[in-house]
């Protein structure tokens, strides 16, 4: 197992490189750059000085060369500075990741909570009047756009009600605590929670009718073994494998996807981040972030193999011969 997780890791950095190369590229072929803006919103700048300021930033070098440079400084732990924020890069991402990561383990932690009894109470009558309102309710949650449901919650919980505030992430005094946090993320998380709940509930209901199906479920049945056992001892162990998959692609689509739930409710977290970045030609920021992302998926996927073996004993992971 060891020798297993020390290739996946090598495998990791691997594919951050190609990824950081890709994206890096990618990025410089958008049209315009940060002294291309700047000349544009000062009308006194001169082609000399534009000329000038590109050779001082080595926006004059073949892409492949700046890129090169980029990695250099970014292997010592320097990744530049923000145009946007004319901050660090890295004291950025440092503030509004923790944000995202805490939405991110909340909607899961309430998306898991529900999605379990849920598909559990509809898996063992397949068909019956309950399992076909929680099929009804997982199609809504699926169906429903984020934007819109969000706009439901603020309109009731907060324009109606006036229970919830509408957005922000603490209140304008600045002194509520954790509490006042708390309220504030009450209603992003349901927004994103709600599609999530929907699918795992799906996926888990049917891998819990297939595996009821089991011999083995039979087996543990003529023992004598509780129904409830049955269910949550062998029956949901060997069901919950789709739900990890699902779980371990999720964390990277909902670190850098989250941007219409982070933009309806003033979140400042990665989604909405990159989304600035990117369109305000921040290389270094939007550089960054997208690759936060996609450590977050390779690690979601990391996860995922390691919870399978712990799921299912059979699960047996080698490193590769020659490895």
């Amino acid at each position: 197992m060891s020798r297993f997780l020390v290739g996946r890791l090598l495998q990791t950095i691997l594919v951050l490189l190609l990824l950081s190369a890709a994206t890096y590229g990618l990025l410089g072929l958008m049209p315009g750059d940060p002294v291309d803006l700047m000349a544009g919103a000062d009308p006194d700048v001169t082609p000399a000085d534009i000329a000038r300021l590109k050779a001082l930033y080595g926006l004059d070098r073949p892409i492949w060369e700046r890129y090169l440079t980029w990695l250099s400084s970014a292997l010592q732990g320097d990744f530049g500075y923000s145009r946007l924020y004319a901050r660090p890069v890295l004291d950025i991402v440092a503030d509004r990741l923790p944000t995202t990561i805490l939405l991110i383990g909340l909607s899961l932690g309430v998306a898991l909570t529900i999605a379990l009894p849920a598909a559990i109470v509809a898996a063992r009558r397949p068909g019956g009047l309950v399992d076909r309102t929680i099929n009804l309710l997982c199609f809504a949650g699926v169906s429903v756009p984020p934007f819109w449901l969000a706009l439901l919650l603020i309109i009731l919980f907060a324009v109606t009600l006036g229970w919830l505030p509408a957005g922000g992430m603490s209140s304008s005094s600045g002194d509520g605590g954790i509490l006042d946090r708390a309220r504030h993320l009450i209603l992003p998380v349901l927004t994103l929670s709600a599609a999530t709940v929907a699918a795992y509930t799906r996926h888990l209901r049917s891998a819990l009718i297939e595996v009821l199906g089991e011999d083995f479920i039979r087996t543990a049945r003529a023992k004598g073994v509780p129904e409830r056992r049955v269910m949550t001892r062998h029956a949901l162990r060997n069901a919950l494998l789709p739900v990890v998959t699902l779980i371990g692609l999720d964390l990277g689509s909902l670190v850098s996807g989250a941007l219409i739930t982070e933009t309806m409710f003033s979140q400042l977290g990665m989604g909405k981040t990159i989304y600035d970045a990117v369109m305000g030609n921040d290389y270094n920021l939007a550089l960054v972030g997208l690759l936060t992302a996609a450590a977050a998926t390779l690690i979601g996927n990391l996860g995922a193999d390691i919870a399978y073996a712990k799921l299912d004993p059979r699960i047996v992971y080698r490193a590769e011969p020659g490895a």
